[in-house]
């Protein structure tokens, strides 16, 4: 029966994971495939999905085993694409969505591109049609609630498409898109216009460059197509165009001084239209400012433009409380925090009008009237937006080389702590974290003439080191006391007591996110650093709490196999521990006595290192802080080369880092110190 057909479809879905015995026996991968095949044109709708859907499965887990089934499996998904119900349909484009990732992920590595079938490049001639004719499919009236249709569903694949094929891709598309772009229906101006920018990654900027530059006005005319659906894809093709083609790095980059006026100009009358096409006309505007990061000098092209584009972002943000659009006021903040950032020194006399326009802005927000759980929502929203408005403000003028400017920067610190003061006893997560972000820019900012906050300020790090519910706002305070030691220096030493009795409770508590610890253990040798020998006392603990965490790294590598989240953690754990032990030796160096307290220890931070360099997932980080360590343990510690002496792999690992350019200098430092060391013992 259809239902019967139905659940033992399901039932392998479930099983596909743990059916390699069975795919790699011949007959058995056979049944298996001509079973999943006949479901797809089973008479039942939800078979044919539930089929599909098992197909995706497979591709991702037995990649290696579809060739004997590419005709039967091209045949079957491209007339479910075309003919089918929607939903079989949209699974039947997420098979070709997976082979496209697979194959993405073999052709990234020199090694495993060896074993890559092509399925891609040998079926897009074929494929890309069946995908084009998706995207004339478009609902009738723009969607903006997250719906997800056979079109959008093509465009991604496309996209993947592009991605794997890279230049191949080119030929096969823009015919399509020249073709379709200037006809009379909106569904195909609008579908050519989505194929265009969906083929925007993937290809060399030597292709594309010329079509782009072919293109460019037709899109910026389009913004004021009578249609809101191409208006609202023209908006996103051009900002993947400043994404993917736009830079002082890039030799090919499509934005000019010539077209950049018409571009700002057309965005800036484009911003007051539709919340939904103003969305899209931020995402252009930050990634038009993310181009002119790397500009070099005090002024970039976009500076001439910083006033207005400022401008009309505000507006925009205003704006979106009328037509109570988050979504607008979300994208809008951000699209002005990337043009803060990458701005230049030459706007720096108004990024510093930015501080009484924000401040005055986040007052507003104090006395918002509150009367619903919505109500209380918003103004928590906007508060979080507008401290992280002051974070960027704050970083670009500290960052700027003028004395004026920072003269002019401090003389309004005192309105920014009272302000952020009362944001933290609103007590709402989204903000704090914010709001800790913005005083950690102000503390850099500063220096040691912070601590004239620091007993008012204090009580809000001691809320935020216990706050395990919100463990984001826990690792923000953590960092936060980071930033804290670097500023202050010895004068954080008044808080230690009390920062270290949390940050040990935290590290000890079972109901405390796990990936604030590393962070935390960052932070010991952050505070050793600043307070060197007055660590002392607190040092016994710290080194049990960073022997621990490393007996728990050395566990995790032993079962962490191809469990990537797992890696990604040992990864952070182990930076975590590193920078610890790195801060305690340098904050110790100049107290010989003290440091033999150490010298129990450097055996196991020796083999811990060892155990490091033999796992073939550590990164790049983790290498860079145990070549420091390694370096730190000889520089410091006397008595310490037998224990290298047990340990010889530490030839082959510098000797390794000294071929990599960005650890040469520190991997031959680190060899010196270890062969003085060893030459002193023998």
């Amino acid at each position: 029966s259809p239902e019967v057909r139905y659940a033992a479809t399901c039932a392998l879905l479930n099983a596909v994971d743990f059916a390699s015995v069975n795919f790699e026996n011949d007959a058995e991968q056979q049944y298996i495939m001509q079973m999943i095949f006949e479901g797809t044109q089973s008479p039942d709708v939800k078979t044919r999905r539930a089929s599909f859907e098992c197909i995706v499965a497979i591709a991702a887990a037995y990649y290696h085993k579809l060739l004997p089934y590419m005709n039967d499996l091209f045949a079957v998904s491209c007339k479910a694409i075309q003919k089918d119900d929607e939903s079989v349909a949209l699974q039947a484009i997420e098979v070709w969505c997976t082979i496209c990732e697979e194959e993405m992920d073999l052709l990234d590595d020199d090694d495993e591109a060896k074993s890559c079938s092509y399925f891609i490049k040998n079926s897009a001639a074929h494929l890309i049609p069946v995908l084009l004719e998706t995207l004339t499919k478009q609902e009738e009236e723009l969607q903006d609630d997250g719906t997800w249709d056979i079109a959008l569903a093509g465009g991604t694949c496309l996209g993947l498409v592009a991605n794997t094929i890279e230049d191949d891709v080119v030929p096969l598309v823009w015919p399509y898109v020249q073709e379709n772009i200037g006809k009379a229906e909106w569904r195909f101006r609008e579908s050519a216009t989505m194929a265009f920018g969906s083929i925007l990654e993937g290809p060399s900027g030597q292709v594309l460059a010329p079509l782009v530059n072919m293109a460019f006005g037709f899109l910026l005319n389009a913004m004021n197509d009578e249609n809101m659906c191409v208006r609202d894809t023209t908006a996103w093709t051009i900002g993947r165009i400043c994404a993917e083609l736009h830079g002082s790095h890039m030799q090919f980059s499509v934005i000019n001084n010539t077209n950049l006026p018409n571009l700002v100009g057309v965005m800036i009358q484009s911003i007051e239209g539709e919340p939904v096409i103003a969305e899209k006309v931020c995402y252009v505007l930050h990634n038009l400012a993310t181009g002119y990061d790397d500009f070099e000098g005090d002024s970039s092209p976009l500076s001439q433009f910083f006033q207005p584009v400022v401008t009309a972002l505000l507006e925009a943000a205003n704006k979106s409380f009328v037509s109570q659009s988050t979504k607008l006021r979300y994208h809008a903040y951000e699209a002005l925090n990337e043009v803060i950032r990458c701005s230049k020194k030459d706007t720096a006399g108004l990024v510093l009008q930015m501080i009484p326009l924000m401040t005055g802005k986040l007052q507003e927000t104090l006395s918002m009237p509150v009367q619903s759980a919505e109500d209380r929502e918003k103004q928590n929203e906007l508060q979080g937006l507008l401290c992280s408005v002051l974070q960027v403000v704050i970083q670009k003028l500290s960052s700027i080389d003028n004395n004026a400017t920072k003269v002019s920067l401090m003389a309004y610190s005192d309105q920014l702590m009272t302000l952020f003061l009362q944001v933290f006893a609103c007590r709402s997560a989204t903000v704090l974290e914010e709001a800790l972000l913005a005083v950690g820019a102000l503390v850099n900012a500063m220096g040691t003439d912070f601590l004239k906050y620091m007993d008012a300020f204090f009580p809000y790090i001691e809320t935020g080191l216990q706050n395990f519910a919100e463990y984001q706002v826990c690792t923000e305070t953590v960092e936060l006391v980071g930033d804290l030691c670097r500023a202050l220096g010895p004068y954080i030493a008044k808080y230690c007591d009390k920062i270290m009795f949390f940050l040990l409770n935290d590290l000890q508590a079972q109901n405390l996110h796990r990936s604030v610890k590393p962070s935390i253990l960052s932070c010991f040798g952050d505070i050793a650093l600043a307070i060197e020998g007055q660590f002392q006392k607190y040092a016994p603990y710290a080194l049990t709490m960073l022997e621990s965490a490393s007996a728990l790294s050395i566990q995790t590598q032993q079962v962490a196999a191809e469990d990537d989240d797992m890696i990604d953690y040992n990864n952070s754990l182990r930076n975590g521990i590193l920078e610890a032990y790195s801060g305690l030796f340098q904050g110790f160096k100049n107290s010989k006595q003290q440091l033999q307290a150490f010298h129990d220890n450097a055996r196991q931070i020796i083999a811990f290192i060892e155990s490091i360099y033999m796992d073939p997932n550590r990164a790049d980080s983790v290498t860079k802080n145990a070549v420091w360590v390694l370096g730190d343990v000889a520089d410091t510690l006397e008595n310490v080369g037998p224990f290298f002496a047990e340990k010889p792999f530490y030839r082959k690992f510098l000797t390794e880092c000294k071929n990599d350019t960005s650890l040469s200098d520190t991997a031959q430092w680190a060899l010196e110190r270890i062969t003085l060391r060893i030459s002193k013992n023998w």
